[in-house]
């Protein structure tokens, strides 16, 4: 299970760097910065399919986006020049709040 958890956490880093990678893409129109970030999703998603075989798809997944959607929205706001309002941040605290019911929901 340690094993599952920790490809969970590798693929979040690796989902998370290319979405932060996704603006030099330039809408898939550099090829470089595209295949970058075309063979980062897909080694994430493969990760994920690994995860899936020890873990409960419901909450890989809900780990997976939720964790990875909170930190991207942390790097915008700190090194992309994103606005973090009240609601904003309330609405990621929501996620993770549901993430971690789910998580206990599961252990029952």
């Amino acid at each position: 299970m340690l094993t599952a958890v920790a490809l969970l956490l590798t693929a979040i880093g690796i989902e998370v760097a290319a979405t932060a990678m996704l603006p030099r893409a330039e809408g898939f129109t550099d090829p470089l910065w595209t295949t970058v970030v075309l063979g980062a999703y897909g080694v994430s998603i493969w990760l994920l399919a690994i995860v899936v075989r020890t873990l409960p798809v419901s909450i890989t997944y809900a780990v997976w986006s939720g964790v990875g959607t909170a930190i991207v929205a942390f790097i915008g706001f700190a090194f992309l020049g994103e606005q973090m309002g009240w609601l904003k941040a309330a609405s990621l605290g929501l996620i993770v709040a549901g993430v971690i019911g789910l998580n206990f929901a599961g252990a029952h």
